[in-house]
């Protein structure tokens, strides 16, 4: 008699885990809850699933670690999309831990789920780097926008800009009130301390980018800049991931929803969908290249053109939109920005 061949299903929390073991009968074979971590979880499904065939767990906090680890001894996991997995769960009435694991393994067993590409450690590191000087950059927004707020109450209001003269424009408007500076200057301090660390992060950034050969390539576009060129990389690692340029748009929720059914069919604002960072940082690069940048260019031009008929905003994150494709044809080309002839993309 043939073996049967087992399916496991993983629901993942910060300290325990659920194990659910089905066979192709979708016969539970065996459930039970281990420590989250990846010697827990290898030594119960050798015990419990010896034949297993697909481990699956959803894409979240630990994901990563235990996909990396359980990979490494030579497990089949699969991390799968949490949303896609979401969609099967909801059909369950009733929502613990163990039916989670058991949907998971039922999803393992007839092959309906979208698996997620985790990104390697080297990348998840550059990631991580990008993602505490992001949160340096916002606090410090806070703390200058808490200044700015109190002042306004006493009437001393103060230009915007001021990067590295800010503290010492509040000091001066400050001056000769006592009440004020002893609730501010505490705030400066603080607010000095996190520029200084902020230029720890910015010097780790750009001689991440130097010593990289395609951050250099990346740079040459207009508007992008050792943090745009990073976190574009971080967000895609692999560009073989994509057969053409023009998808990478849509990885990063910069392109139009739709909506189609029957006589209906309309499109919305962008999806916004997958990541963020990297989302945000090439609107910044793309209203970079529209306003400050001074060599002409056939993608500025293209821009300021659009911005003419659909206004600034929009035109902005269609050059975003344009630019995502570029800097991903540029990576799998090896080539640099062409300034002197039209972008190698097709139309946002």
């Amino acid at each position: 008699m043939s073996k049967s061949n087992q399916y496991v299903g993983l629901d993942v929390s910060l300290k325990e885990t659920s194990i659910c073991v089905i066979d192709d009968a979708d016969q539970i074979v065996w459930r039970g809850r281990v420590g989250s971590t990846p010697e827990a979880i290898a030594t119960a499904v050798r015990q419990h699933a010896p034949d297993a065939v697909r481990i699956g767990l959803e894409s979240g906090q630990l994901s990563s670690w235990l996909f990396h680890q359980l990979k490494g001894a030579d497990l089949p996991i699969i991390c799968i999309d949490a949303r896609h997995a979401k969609a099967a769960l909801s059909l369950k009435v009733n929502k613990t831990d163990a039916n989670d694991a058991h949907g998971l393994a039922q999803i393992m067993r007839v092959g309906w789920y979208r698996q997620v590409t985790l990104k390697g450690v080297d990348c998840q590191a550059i990631r991580a780097l990008l993602v505490a000087r992001a949160q340096i950059v916002s606090q410090i927004t806070t703390l200058k926008n808490c200044v700015r707020g109190i002042l306004k109450t006493f009437g001393r209001l103060l230009p915007k800009g001021l990067r590295s003269q800010f503290s010492r424009r509040v000091r001066d408007a400050i001056d000769g009130h006592p009440v004020l500076g002893a609730i501010i200057e505490p705030t400066l301090r603080v607010l000095e301390t996190m520029r200084a660390q902020l230029l720890v992060y910015d010097r780790a950034v750009i001689q991440r980018a130097r010593g990289d050969d395609t951050a250099r390539r990346l740079i040459s576009a207009p508007g992008v800049g050792a943090v745009v060129a990073l976190a574009y990389m971080t967000g895609i690692e692999d560009p073989a991931r994509f057969k053409r340029s023009s998808s990478v748009a849509a990885y990063f929720g910069m392109t139009p929803r739709r909506y189609q059914s029957g006589e209906v069919d309309h499109g919305g604002r962008i999806s916004k969908c997958g990541d963020g960072m990297v989302r945000g940082l090439l609107f910044e690069a793309a209203k970079v290249l529209l306003s400050r940048s001074a060599r002409p260019s056939a993608l500025k031009t293209w821009g300021e053109d659009l911005g003419q008929r659909l206004g600034a905003k929009k035109a902005t994150m269609a050059v975003a939109r344009k630019l995502a494709v570029i800097l991903h044809r540029m990576w799998t080309t090896g080539t640099t920005f062409q300034w002197n002839t039209a972008p190698a993309s097709p139309a946002a």
